[in-house]
């Protein structure tokens, strides 16, 4: 879609979305673009696709994948228009994957495999490519009860928003509290980037969309008392 978009920048998202598959011509028969005020895009952020990778199928070099997001990001920022994309960090499972609510800000993975820049050179190359297994990595370490996502209660959902929006302030503030405002996808790449990424040895701060949605969503205060009723 973003390529699409990037070709011709009146093409819609919605008309997108609703001819990519026969599900989706099913699903959306009979609406249009005006029947929806918003449009959110959520994904995951997957460094070690071969989407993800610098150099193309025919050895060309490209974009790096952080440099093709920042750009998604700053096309996909509003929900009325193109659509608001937001990144779980470095998979949906990010939710879930708690193992202590209280080091939950130290929690990282590296995430990129063969897409690192120092893979060649990395004398922990065999752990890159098994740190890729992510789902299973989360099934083994995670919180036991939170194995079960149709069994949370709602005290669970709020303890899962707010840990992850503390964690989602510490990755762009240093501080592991609940945030004084709302922060852009684009700021938090910037600082998963900055902060994380770009470090010899690049790892990934987990951090799941959701609870970041529901923020942006209701809005700060709103979310604050939310989540204290």
């Amino acid at each position: 879609m973003y390529k699409e978009i990037q070709e011709d920048t009146d093409l819609d998202t919605f008309n997108l979305i609703k001819k990519r598959s026969i599900t989706n011509q099913v699903t959306l028969e009979g609406f249009v673009r005006d029947d929806f005020a918003e449009i959110y895009l959520f994904f995951d952020y997957d460094a070690h696709s071969s989407l993800a990778s610098d150099i193309d199928r025919f050895d060309n070099p490209m974009k790096t994948g952080d440099e093709k997001l920042v750009e998604m990001l700053s096309l996909f920022e509003n929900e009325t228009d193109k659509g608001k994309l937001y990144i779980s960090y470095p998979m949906v499972e990010a939710l879930r994957h708690i193992i202590d609510y209280s080091t939950f800000h130290n929690l990282v993975v590296r995430c990129k495999g063969n897409n690192c820049p120092n893979f060649t050179s990395c004398i922990e190359d065999i752990k890159c490519i098994e740190d890729t297994h992510y789902r299973e990595r989360v099934a083994s370490e995670s919180i036991r009860h939170l194995s079960n996502i149709n069994g949370y209660t709602v005290e669970t959902w709020k303890k899962l928003i707010e840990v992850h929006l503390f964690k989602m302030n510490y990755i762009v503030n240093n501080l592991f509290i609940f945030p004084d405002k709302i922060e852009s996808q684009h700021t938090i790449l910037v600082h998963q980037i900055n902060k994380y990424l770009s470090k010899p040895c690049p790892v990934i701060s987990v951090l799941s969309a959701f609870p970041v949605f529901i923020h942006d969503y209701f809005g700060n205060n709103n979310t604050k008392e939310l989540l204290n009723q």
